[in-house]
């Protein structure tokens, strides 16, 4: 008894400590070392939490004076951006010939459930606006002003499905109907079953329009389908930029001297 007792005080530390080695390595093998990384994060966030609490956060008053500065910048950015698009239409406009010289107007309504179809702009009658007048942007022609108030016009854009406009191609003179797709493109169909025409060309208003003065930039033919029945069609991409309209040039009507024949 004497014996155990003496080797137990020479080998029961070592004994002990290869123990406790032994099932720290079983339970780490166990956890995926789950257990020493979450030892880990908690004596991390007890050292950290208070040199972080010590640290002082802007008052109040200093966010409210951030807000205030962030919405100023945001007002003056915004403020520049219009104040350029202004003067580039203005500019536009003076390099018409004076009894020709549009009238500058800005977008200043659009429904989400008619984005495609119809804005409203700023200016109407008092402003000497009249219905049927032409209405257009950068790129071309977008629309057609269908009504008017004091202060406001109404525009139907040329991307309507109700929208029809006269067209030609201006390589070849092969002529069609443009019709509005309720997007950033639109379908030509031509009058012709098998028109001399091909993807790239470029395409504007036609003599027969009714409604349009000839010659306004629209669009290009995107893809051809010649085999469509009963006349051939071809997607168009719209040159001006429908999706985002904001200053526009508002226009009398000028009369075609043709014959005419379509819208």
């Amino acid at each position: 008894m004497v014996t155990v007792r003496r080797w137990w005080n020479r080998k029961g530390l070592q004994i002990g400590l290869l123990a406790l080695l032994v099932g720290s390595a079983w339970i780490l093998r166990q956890t995926q070392g789950g257990l020493l990384l979450e030892m880990y994060q908690t004596i991390y966030q007890g050292i950290t939490r208070p040199l972080q609490m010590l640290q002082p956060g802007p008052t109040s008053e200093e966010r409210l004076k951030n807000a205030q500065v962030m919405e100023l910048e945001t007002r003056i950015a915004d403020l520049e951006s219009q104040n350029q698009k202004l003067q580039d239409l203005l500019g536009y406009v003076e390099k018409e010939p004076l009894s020709a010289r549009p009238i500058p107007a800005r977008v200043m309504g659009r429904s989400a459930d008619h984005w495609w179809q119809q804005v409203t702009l700023n200016r109407g009658a008092n402003a000497g606006i009249q219905e049927g007048f032409i209405v257009k942007a950068d790129g071309g022609l977008i629309g057609l002003v269908e009504s008017v108030t004091a202060n406001t016009s109404r525009v139907l854009l040329i991307s309507d499905l109700k929208s029809q406009v006269g067209v030609t191609i201006s390589r070849t003179g092969a002529k069609g109907v443009l019709r509005g797709d309720s997007s950033a493109e639109a379908v030509l169909e031509f009058y012709e079953k098998v028109p001399n025409v091909k993807v790239g060309d470029l395409i504007s208003t036609s003599t027969y329009s009714q409604k349009f003065p000839s010659g306004l930039a629209v669009g290009r033919i995107k893809s051809l389908d010649l085999k469509k029945l009963p006349a051939s069609v071809a997607k168009v991409e719209l040159f001006p930029p429908i999706r985002s309209l904001d200053w526009v040039a508002v226009y009398p009507k000028l009369e075609n001297q043709e014959p005419q024949k379509s819208n």
